[in-house]
């Protein structure tokens, strides 16, 4: 019997006037999706999130389904056990760098003592490097130290797959390939299955391992930059490798 592979999403949905039909399987690996604005590809990362309706799915971790419409099986999306990261990030203003990471701990681990919370916290800072920004209200931090606490509070709850929304795009240029490099040494670390949502191409061929082209709500095209760059299969695809 065949494993079941780390992420596997089969989705058909409607979303405003734009339909979403897709299917794919993840290991533990990166896959960006790019493709043209309005294209669906946040609404791909809110389909799995539980956050939009679906006319037919079903989604699977490994051996765990979240959502089969056929089976009746819906797990709500504080179950799933996704990291997710925003465009905006979305931090709490009104919180500090350690406040933000322990709502997330605290949401995800009702049960847990204070002391192992405690010690999650701190393992989070340290991994981000950004344990001297505790105390500091988020409303003080540069863009980069923004996605930092981001990542940060995202993946304090151990999860099982990481989805990041266009993770780069707040960012001024200065600082942006300084944290794009950041991110790619954390992603290649992590041992989870990672979408990246990004419509810029330097990102696409250094974050993704492979690249799927969401084109009107469908997969156009998925492989390495190599095999797109080679064979590109649609005018978007061949202007988007050229870039």
């Amino acid at each position: 019997m065949k494993k079941p592979c780390a992420l596997h999403v089969q989705i058909l949905a409607q979303v405003g006037s734009l339909g979403v039909e897709v299917e794919f399987e993840l290991e533990k690996e990166t896959l960006v999706l790019a493709g043209p604005n309005g294209a669906g590809k946040t609404s791909l990362l809110l389909l799995l999130l539980g956050a939009l309706p679906c006319k037919k799915a079903h989604i699977q971790m490994g051996e765990r389904i979240l959502l089969d419409t056929e089976l009746k099986i819906h797990v709500p999306t504080e179950d799933r056990n996704l990291g997710y990261v925003p465009q905006d990030y979305a931090l709490f203003p009104h919180l500090s760098v350690r406040e933000n990471v322990e709502f997330a701990l605290r949401c995800r681990a009702s049960q847990k003592k204070a002391q192992e919370v405690e010690q999650q916290i701190h393992a989070a800072l340290e991994s981000f490097n950004i344990s001297a920004l505790a105390n500091q209200n988020t409303q003080t931090l540069s863009g980069g130290e923004k996605q930092r606490v981001a990542l940060a509070r995202a993946l304090s709850t151990k999860p099982h797959a990481l989805l990041l929304d266009e993770p780069l795009a707040a960012l001024d240029i200065r600082s942006r390939k300084s944290t794009r490099e950041f991110l790619l040494g954390t992603l290649r670390k992590l041992s989870v299955p990672s979408i990246v949502v990004t419509h810029d191409a330097l990102e696409a061929r250094t974050l993704g391992q492979r690249i799927a082209v969401v084109e009107s709500g469908k997969i156009t095209q998925m492989g390495t930059w190599e095999a797109l760059s080679k064979n590109p299969k649609s005018a978007f695809v061949a202007e988007f490798v050229s870039m």
